[in-house]
């Protein structure tokens, strides 16, 4: 199932700088291995903003609800999700 992700973050501006830059380092290693394990299929950054849009591949709602708990900076995040289908005009669909 692919799921279109917003994340818009929110870190506090008043967060301890080392914890700051410890929680940063610890989402990129997470994004990173969700990305290598096929799951987190696209990543592309919000110009402007401090947000991305992703495309994930997971088998389900509740893997996905899972995966993006796993993120560090997930208690700073507002999150919309999108389930995907494919469009009957796509290439892919009309081969």
């Amino acid at each position: 199932m692919l799921f279109h992700v917003r994340m818009d973050v929110a870190v506090p501006r008043d967060l301890d700088p080392d914890e700051r830059t410890t929680l940063l380092a610890t989402e990129k290693a997470r994004a990173l291995e969700l990305q290598r394990s096929g799951k987190w299929v696209h990543l592309w950054r919000v110009v402007g903003r401090y947000s991305n849009v992703s495309i994930f591949d997971v088998d389900s709602g509740d893997e996905l609800h899972e995966i993006l708990w796993s993120l560090p900076l997930f208690p700073f995040m507002t999150i919309a999700v999108t389930p995907l289908t494919e469009h009957p005009s796509a290439l892919s669909a009309n081969p």
